[in-house]
């Protein structure tokens, strides 16, 4: 047996020797000795060299005498079967549902989700036909929709054995997921039951995955609104929901200025990677396939070279994945398909241009980046700096289980349904009959920070600047351990950089970046009294009164505890009643 740690990764699904995770899972599953199994593991670590192992084990002892896959998406069919061969397991990725049994040069068959729901008495008869193993990957998509549920639980019900996997095992509704066992809490929610769990944060220890560093970007976004009103935001200040959502997607925009100077600083990270990991290559999540052809236009005036575009409706997007896989092109940019399963090891950094976020997504993409190959690779993702992507960033460590009884929608900081109604277009028939539609107007990128194990290094500075550079040019190989000494020290170097460089500017010259928070609250409080004092002079209104009937107009909580966003909308009601 393996230690924790070892200097190379084998190959997707082909290791002959075990990690000791895995070794520990399978002697707990045979102490167990149950029907049902679930292993929670983090991407990377190796869920599928456990699962073939115990496959070969099972078949050997004449526990079972097939075995049945069911994976998320057509490509991982095929790289589930291409792993299952080098350890002597004969699966067919090809099986269709107008098929009635594999051919029997077979040991079983890989399908998908979306095929059990599509014919489920087939894969019962599968099932029944043989003592049958079936392999459940990421098995939380059992409850991506009700009638997904019902067909794995008839197609799968008579199964000798059941083996469920996930990297992610929580999801963000209460659909229970098929063969999941609940138990109550202390609160009396109902909370998905895990039978072995390995973490991100403990195989980070053992070495078997990469670290991850947060590359967080805010700036200022102008957009204009349905309404036909400009607003302004930086992203990363404390705005209300609704305006982070349409900041965030300003951020996104192609057209603007804040994508080009994120990618071109992703690119220069992927450079000082590949001084010392030749092969590294970058990933862009982009949400939908006009961005990701125009970030793909992007990238190929910064590098030169043509990246690997992979979209969800392409025929050959499994070939393309495949081929960037085995080649040394710097980047991909695809949308929805690399997502969990898909192994591209050689992937060390990442733009997270996307609007999903819901913590399965979140670490599912994350997790296309943390498969290590050897000791000391590192990886860093780009994100725009906004609260939910913050708060999901500082938990990579966290355990989540699954609950079905949910106490509060929405704990992570920003609603889904924002984000989706700020990336949804307005239909055609009201386009044409609105004199406004939103816009982005420009938009300006800073670097903010990086986040690594939960905490933030570094300050705001300019992209390009001797400060930004101190956070993406250390070196591509890093120890885990050694990775906090360094940030400390780059932002130690970052400040006296800023020192240097404020101390021989000339007094004229003027930084876009922001006032810190702080400051600029105070000041927005500042002139709202101002005002108040003002109106309520001219009206005869005691103070009070008019904060009073500020919220009221405005809402919003006292201005003690009120955003940026918030007070400004105050000052602008009470501007207009001062003119009045």
């Amino acid at each position: 047996m393996l230690s924790p740690s070892f200097p190379q990764r084998a190959p997707w699904g082909t290791a002959d020797k075990l990690r000791a995770w895995q070794r520990e899972a399978l002697e707990q599953y045979f102490q167990a000795d149950q029907r049902d199994f679930l292993v929670a593991a983090t991407p990377g670590a190796g869920k599928t060299t456990f699962a073939l192992t115990l496959a070969v084990e099972l078949l050997r002892m004449g526990e079972v005498n097939r075995v049945i896959v069911v994976a998320p998406t057509e490509h991982l069919k095929t790289q589930w079967a291409d792993a299952a061969a080098r350890v002597h397991i004969r699966l067919d990725p090809h099986f269709k549902n107008s098929h009635w049994a594999p051919a029997r040069h077979y040991h079983g068959v890989v399908v998908t989700y979306a095929q059990v729901a599509a014919k489920s008495s087939l894969h019962r008869h599968l099932t029944e036909d043989a003592k049958t193993l079936v392999i459940l990957d990421e098995v939380h998509h059992g409850g991506d929709a009700l009638s997904w549920g019902d067909a794995i639980r008839d197609a799968y019900g008579p199964a000798r054995r059941r083996l469920l996997l996930s990297g992610t095992p929580f999801r963000s509704d209460t659909a229970p997921i098929p063969f999941v066992e609940y138990l109550p809490d202390e609160s009396g929610a109902r909370i998905s039951s895990t039978d072995y769990a390995y973490g991100y944060g403990r195989a980070l220890e053992d070495g078997v995955v990469r670290p991850v560093l947060f590359h967080m970007y805010s700036g200022k976004m102008r957009w204009r609104t349905s309404a036909g009103d400009e607003l302004e935001a930086h992203l990363g200040q404390d705005n209300t929901k609704d305006v982070t959502s349409q900041a965030w997607r300003t951020a996104l925009d192609p057209e603007g200025e804040w994508m080009p100077a994120v990618l071109r600083a992703a690119d220069r990270r992927l450079s000082e990677i590949r001084h010392h990991v030749p092969d590294a290559g970058g990933l862009v999540l982009a949400t939908d396939q006009t961005v990701a052809r125009a970030y793909a236009k992007i990238l190929h005036s910064i590098t030169g070279q043509q990246p690997t575009v992979v979209l969800s409706d392409d025929a050959s997007a499994s070939e393309r994945i495949e081929k960037f896989s085995a080649d040394d092109r710097r980047w991909m940019v695809a949308v929805r398909m690399v997502s969990e399963g898909v192994d591209v090891p050689r992937l060390a950094v990442g733009v997270y241009a996307t609007s999903s976020s819901t913590p399965l997504f979140f670490a599912q993409a994350i997790g296309r980046f943390v498969r290590a190959r050897r000791r000391g690779e590192a990886a860093s993702v780009f994100l725009p700096n906004v609260p939910v992507l913050m708060t999901l960033a500082n938990e990579m460590e966290k355990q989540r289980d699954h609950a079905l009884d949910r106490q509060t929608k929405d704990d992570d900081g920003l609603e889904d349904s924002l984000l989706e109604s700020a990336n949804r277009e307005d239909e055609a028939s009201d386009a044409l009959t609105q004199e406004f539609s939103y816009q982005a107007i420009s938009s300006l990128a800073h670097f903010d920070r990086v986040v690594f194990d939960g905490k933030d290094f570094g300050q705001l500075a300019e992209p390009g600047t001797p400060e930004e550079e101190e956070f993406i040019g250390f070196p591509g190989l890093l120890e885990p351990e050694h990775v906090h000494d360094l940030l400390m020290q780059r932002q130690a170097r970052q400040s006296k950089l800023r020192q240097a460089r404020e101390a021989t500017a000339p007094p004229e010259q003027e930084s876009t970046l922001p006032a810190p928070l702080h400051r600029t609250l105070r000041e927005q409080r500042q002139l709202l009294n101002s005002l108040v004092g003002l109106y309520a002079r001219q009206s005869g209104e005691p103070h009070g009164a008019v904060h009073a009937e500020l919220r009221r107009v405005c809402g919003g909580p006292a201005v003690a505890q009120a955003t940026v966003t918030q007070l400004q909308s105050r000052i602008d009601v009470l501007r207009k009643r001062v003119r009045s």
